[in-house]
């Protein structure tokens, strides 16, 4: 049993009450007693609505699920089907058009488009290299993963390899920032004169592109005149002598670029113009967070996420730890600073704009229980404790601060339509009473990942016009919501087809529309999903250019690589152009189409796909659950059936179990079937865990706890609110610490 102190009728954890009271309200200026007091408001004033909204998802679900059943065996009709959706109030009235008055917002959010780094707040060393990608290596992206089209070899640096890096890189400045004529690899060195910046070409045609010493030349080598940029205003800085800087700036499509010249450096040495390496501004901005990617069940858990939370607001989070035989302090990175062009100070942030993703309106928590003894919605404590830890950026005097323009950027989850938004609006109002900020100051994260959020998307909008600086388009939850939603219409087409239907296509297209149309552009990020596949990164190249094609200010990348490599999508597209080549072309997509349901309309699949279907996705749930429930990691890069490496969170997690759960309800597939795929895979799984000495195996037993949440998660799947995997895994979790 915990150890509970009553705080105004709130029985809170003493770990909680002891973080609270010691070290987040340290420096905020806001009284114990009166957070305390506000914080139990808070929780008694608003958890009956709270679970008045949760009811009315399971009644809008059950009056579907009955619709589906009365009509069973009948064709589909799709004006019947959208009138009833009306009827029901699952589909709400669309009022007039309008622009949302959401004001203070960043330049990451308002006007910079990039990449979006996703990470657990519960890892520390994570959320650091998250903090710190604001700035990648262009050189280390490409030699390190399969960005050139194969892998580095083993052991030491392969020159060879080292040259096709700096050949492309190169190639990326010349579409980047060109220069007036020729290539940035054919130049010898650079500086900046009175016309701004110039590359430097020798005379000697035939010694452009390589490296000319003084000796070597039998004094300083002659150039001509220097080369300049062209277009010069995109020269933005440099640091060092005008006549040899040690790092030049540039800035393109409102990214920046720096060259960084050493002609000590082991790479600087071997180039003609001593580039040692090229930096891009990646990931302009990161989502810490609380939910899909963490495994926080209880007060312990959820102190270790906020504690983190806390030394990033503070900007004095660090972690040591072991790497290559080294002891390693990793800490935040300072702004980085310039000579303007005319000889004025440039200052750049260093750290990515940090939001936190909280939870969202279902779970509760046994952290703080209520006057009735009952756990508190989880998603009303997020909102009190992380805007709390935010006060530490919000009153910094100096330093390095999050938010310039005075914000708090709170990403909310798994909202089903305009009723629940506009809950989490007056949440936040709430908040920022008990806290004495200003009206507002919070900004609101819209994630359009449930179909009634979808179907309703403008309307949502709407009810957090004031507040919202964020919608963005999952992909996965949002399958996983649609074959709940629709768990009684029939079998669903397999996972792998559910990309190719008609529905996906609108909901892509219709959130960038509905956006654009309700005043997002240069207002509010319009962002896109995950590249679950970290290890495939040329791919992720070739593809994930279609997210700023398609008019995203922001997709999210799975790490700080990822984040490099595809900031170069955004020197290729602008953006902030196509949203406006978009927003003239007129609508894209549908209803009709969102309401498309994917059934499999009498296709018979053969045994093999079948067994590949139920396998794929119980390797998946099991690769994912086992960790979770054992160790408590919340996000896993697991191995699919053909051996590629994807990362799996609760959203990948809840397709998969949906998927099965349909199928198995739908007779497709039976329990034996499902049961016999489990164990087949959880061997699989424990072979490729062998060298985790944590690790737990499943098999032969098949009676660990872990194992039984993935049967869980499918067996009891149709049960689930939602499809959530959260009310399984908790669960789970909960039970396996106890007997710990």
């Amino acid at each position: 049993m915990a150890d509970r102190i009553n705080k105004h009728d709130l029985q809170v954890d003493a770990t909680l009450v002891s973080f609270i009271e010691t070290e987040a309200l340290d420096g905020t200026g806001v009284a114990a007693d009166d957070f305390w007091q506000g914080f139990s408001g808070l929780i008694h004033d608003f958890s009956g609505t709270n679970r008045d909204l949760l009811a009315a998802r399971a009644d809008l679900q059950g009056r579907i699920d009955d619709w589906h059943i009365a009509r069973r065996g009948q064709a589909h009709d799709a004006e019947a089907y959208r009138a009833f959706l009306e009827e029901i109030g699952y589909l709400v009235p669309e009022g007039a058009d309008f622009t949302i008055e959401t004001q203070n917002v960043d330049p990451e959010i308002a006007s910079v488009p990039g990449p979006q780094l996703v990470v657990p707040i519960t890892n520390a060393r994570f959320a650091l290299n998250a903090a710190n990608a604001r700035w990648g290596s262009l050189y280390d992206a490409y030699y390190g993963t399969d960005a050139l089209g194969d892998l580095p070899p083993d052991g030491a640096y392969d020159a060879a390899r080292g040259a096709r890096v700096v050949a492309r890189a190169k190639a990326f400045l010349d579409d980047a920032v060109p220069l007036q004529s020729g290539s940035h690899a054919q130049l010898v060195g650079y500086r900046v004169g009175d016309s701004g910046l110039e590359g430097l070409l020798l005379n000697d045609e035939d010694h452009r592109g390589t490296v000319t010493t003084h000796e070597e030349s039998g004094g300083s080598p002659t150039v001509h005149h220097g080369i300049p940029l062209a277009d010069p205003t995109r020269f933005k800085g440099y640091r060092g002598k005008p006549e040899a800087p040690e790092a030049i700036l540039f800035e393109n499509n409102g990214l920046h670029i720096e060259i960084q010249v050493d002609p000590e450096h082991p790479i600087g040495r071997t180039d003609a113009a001593h580039v040692s390496d090229i930096l891009l501004e990646s990931a302009v901005s990161t989502i810490m967070d609380c939910e899909d990617s963490v495994a926080a069940v209880d007060a312990e858990d959820k102190v270790g996420a906020y504690r983190n939370w806390l030394g990033l607001m503070r900007g004095d989070l660090a972690e040591t730890f072991e790497k290559n035989g080294k002891t390693i302090t990793r800490e935040m990175h300072p702004d980085r600073s310039y000579t303007a062009p005319d000889g004025g100070d440039v200052r750049l942030k260093g750290r990515a704009l940090m939001l936190v993703r909280n939870v969202g309106h279902l779970m509760t928590n046994p952290a703080v229980l209520d006057r009735e003894g009952q756990e508190i919605g989880e998603g009303l404590m997020d909102a009190m404790i992380t805007t709390l830890i935010a006060l530490h950026d919000l009153k910094k005097d100096r330093g390095p601060r999050n938010s310039v323009t005075g914000s708090v950027y709170v990403v909310k989850p798994k909202m089903h339509g305009p009723a629940e938004v506009r809950f989490s609006d007056e949440i936040f109002s709430r908040v920022e009473q008990v806290l004495g900020l200003p009206r507002y100051t919070v900004k609101l994260g819209i994630m359009d990942e449930e179909r009634r959020t979808s179907v309703n998307l403008k309307e949502c909008i709407r009810a957090a016009r004031h507040r919202v600086a964020f919608i963005n388009t999952g992909f996965l939850d949002r399958t996983g919501d649609e074959i709940h939603t629709s768990m009684e219409a029939g079998p669903m087409v397999p996972k792998g087809e559910m990309k190719n239907a008609d529905w996906i296509a609108a909901y892509e297209d219709r959130n960038v529309d509905i956006g654009l149309a309700c005043g997002l552009q240069g207002r509010a990020q319009i962002g896109k999903g995950m590249w679950a596949m970290p290890d495939r990164m040329a791919d992720m190249i070739d593809t994930k250019i279609g997210h700023p094609k398609a008019g995203a200010t922001c997709a999210w990348v799975p790490s700080p690589t990822a984040a490099t490599l595809h900031a170069m999508h955004y020197h290729e597209v602008d953006v902030m152009a196509r949203q406006t080549e978009i927003a003239s072309g007129g609508a894209r997509g549908t209803l009709a189409d969102l309401l498309r349901i994917p059934v499999m309309d009498g296709r018979n699949l053969s045994e093999d796909e079948i067994t590949r279907e139920i396998e794929n996705n119980a390797q998946g749930i099991l690769g994912y659950v086992v960790r979770w429930v054992d160790q408590g990691v919340g996000c896993s890069k697991v191995p699919d059936i053909n051996d590629v490496g994807l990362m799996e969170d609760r959203a990948t997690c809840r397709i998969s179990a949906q998927a099965l759960a349909n199928w198995l309800h739908h007779g497709v597939i039976s329990e034996e079937q499902v049961i016999a795929g489990l164990r087949k895979m959880a061997e699989i799984v424990d072979r490729q865990n062998a060298d985790d000495p944590a690790y737990r195996p499943m098999a032969p037993g098949y009676d660990g706890i872990a194992f039984q949440a993935a049967c869980d998660l499918v067996l009891k799947g149709r049960a689930q609110p939602s499809g959530y995997t959260e009310p399984v895994l908790h669960a789970r979790r909960l039970e396996l610490k106890a007997a710990n």
